[in-house]
């Protein structure tokens, strides 16, 4: 018959204490080879997987910062030296760390392999073109189309009154929509939902659609006044 009380539980308080020590030490040195892997590969975040003859180890950062390093021995349960989770157990922590300096000499090895690389690249790149003039084309020929519609869109504005409205017309088959408010023309838009915004409040288009599209702006501006005509000539059928 067990004796009560039993015996009292030892005490696990000074092994917790060592192991809390010795993975404090790995972190710090260990944080400074995430920080080094950072800097190496140039991202936020990251990894790499360096093998010794006993196993491998893979240190992971972000944001510069160690997340984990992790040690596979190969043969049983891979354990995480460092964790934002609990703390190894003491016997695998313990075994890991048996390997530690060969982890370490590893990674120093792999850093070498990156040393010299980039010697020989040359940096004497080619002067970068400007794009001045053909910016400044780009802007004569939006400039003027945005004048034409500005005033085709005060036009409208008188006739049609209210604050905004639209006009479209088809071009040799190809919807053209201009939409106008106080200000002027608001956008005009070629093909439809989904067409290419030949003048808006956002990016210009290409070069290479001005270049398609502008020669049938005129083509857009004689049915505008194809338009105004039609409705000259309505008018002057009412008698008073």
């Amino acid at each position: 018959m067990t004796e009560w009380p039993p015996a009292d539980p030892a005490d696990a308080t000074a092994v917790a204490q060592h192991r809390d020590e010795l993975v404090a030490a790995v972190r710090d040195h260990a944080g400074q080879i995430a920080y080094q892997l950072a800097r190496l590969q140039g991202g936020d975040y990251g990894s790499a997987t360096i093998e010794t003859d006993r196993g491998e180890w893979t240190v992971k950062y972000e944001g510069g910062d160690l997340e984990y390093l992790r040690y596979d021995p190969g043969r049983g349960d891979e354990v995480y030296v460092i964790s934002t989770k609990q703390p190894p157990e003491p016997g695998p922590l313990a075994d890991a760390l048996v390997d530690y300096d060969a982890f370490v000499a590893g990674f120093n090895d792999f850093v070498a392999t990156h040393e010299g690389v980039l010697d020989d690249v040359a940096t004497d790149f080619p002067e970068v073109a400007a794009t001045d003039g053909v910016v400044a084309e780009r802007d004569r020929v939006l400039d003027r189309i945005r004048d034409v519609c500005d005033r085709i869109a005060r036009q409208l504005q008188r006739y049609e009154g209210g604050e905004y409205g639209t006009f479209t017309e088809r071009v040799d088959g190809t919807r053209w929509e201009l939409k106008w408010d106080e200000d002027g023309a608001s956008y005009l838009r070629v093909g439809g939902t989904g067409g290419l915004y030949l003048l808006s409040q956002y990016e210009p288009p290409s070069a290479a659609d001005i270049r398609e599209y502008a020669p049938q702006f005129s083509a857009f501006v004689k049915a505008y006044n194809d338009h105004v005509a039609a409705l000259e000539s309505d008018l002057e059928t009412v008698e008073l």
